[in-house]
């Protein structure tokens, strides 16, 4: 079967013997057509599908009316929500949203900042893997601002909006030593980015405050998962086969604080087949509260991650560095927001308070 051709403004302007420029006047709801013309119009363009070429009008207007997106791993659920936020901010301004994903890959995403310079879009919301600033740089000299997301990039001239991870460690690694805890682990990524870096600085910081020691073997790297040249770290199947040697190491007063719950879910399940009890042994909480958190046995204390406000003040500040809503684009130094997290304490650090409990 032969596809349909798309209807186009000749089109319907042949069906009704006017102008293409009458049509389009019409259709944009301009001056100078009549509401009987009008109507006529719009009808027509009904009865024929036809829909207006965003892609002809942003080469005439200079105006894409649309946002590029680019993340790292979409299994990673932080970005999950991330995004959602993201679309929905961007739609409520009129801007549609253009999504990439670099799996982490340097290479990838050289490419996307191509791809995205070509398109023309009006502006650039991105999770950089961190190795090189090039491309980004001549992305946002080429008129194209740039917000980065949740990591930052020394060299680029550019705002942040993301996480703020050191705080939120200091806290979680807090609580567990005020429950009880004098012999911690942190298990973590093993990628070299700035979310892990400063949940590590956390986490070294309230020990070193309080006086307890740790050696390096207490920070424990989690692999990277790579499957058919993916990155996927949101996998707990290494943290289980991790947890189980860090069951044979572990005793009364333990305590492990995991970058993401997922790494949280394998350590449960290393320790519960090893006879350890969580809390009564070791207490774990992890960092993301994904939603299986809280019906883990126990349910997983955890830090919830403020997803939906990083996108929707991500877009915010773009929009200001676009100049939208037909204002004067910002200009001056760029600027850093990190937003705080929220613990939320559950039964697997031995509290009893219900779901939702805050840490300040």
């Amino acid at each position: 079967m032969t596809p349909r051709r798309r209807a186009t403004l000749r089109d319907i302007a042949a069906a009704l013997d006017l102008s293409v420029n009458t049509v389009s006047r019409a259709l944009a709801g301009k001056d100078a057509v009549s509401e009987e013309t009008r109507e006529r119009v719009r009808r027509e363009a009904e009865r024929l599908g036809y829909v207006p070429n965003t892609m002809a009008r942003s080469l005439v207007l200079r105006n894409a009316m649309a946002i590029g997106l680019v993340i790292t791993n979409p299994s990673n659920p932080f970005y999950a929500r991330l995004i959602s936020a993201i679309e929905e901010r961007g739609r409520v301004h009129g801007y549609s949203l253009m999504l990439m994903v670099t799996e982490d890959s340097v290479d990838n995403e050289r490419r996307v900042a191509e791809e995205l310079m070509r398109w023309g879009v009006d502006g650039v919301l991105a999770v950089p893997v961190q190795h090189g600033a090039d491309h980004w740089d001549r992305l946002r000299r080429s008129g194209t601002p740039v917000v980065l997301l949740n990591r930052d990039l020394p060299g680029l001239d550019a705002d942040l909006v993301g996480v703020d991870y050191y705080d939120s460690a200091r806290r979680a690694t807090g609580l567990l030593l005020d429950g009880g805890a004098r012999d911690l682990y942190l298990v973590e990524e093993d990628l070299d980015i700035s979310p892990v870096a400063e949940r590590v600085r956390g986490f070294r910081t309230v020990l070193d405050e309080r006086g307890v020691t740790v050696g390096d073997d207490h920070i424990i790297r989690v692999p990277t998962r790579r499957r058919e040249s993916s990155s996927q770290p949101w996998d707990p199947v290494d943290s289980y086969a991790i947890g189980r040697e860090l069951a044979a190491r572990v005793g009364p007063g333990s305590a492990v604080l995991a970058g993401n719950d997922y790494f949280a879910l394998g350590v449960y399940r290393a320790f519960t087949e090893h006879g350890l009890a969580v809390p009564g042994d070791v207490a774990v909480a992890g960092h993301g509260d994904h939603p299986f958190a809280a019906y883990l046995n126990p349910p997983l204390t955890t830090v919830r991650l403020p997803a939906a406000e990083v996108g929707a003040t991500a877009v915010d500040r773009l929009l200001e560095r676009m100049g939208g809503e037909g204002g004067e684009a910002a200009t001056g130094a760029p600027r850093t927001t990190l937003l705080p997290a929220e613990v939320v304490v559950r039964a697997s650090t031995g509290s009893t308070g219900s779901t939702g409990t805050e840490v300040p």
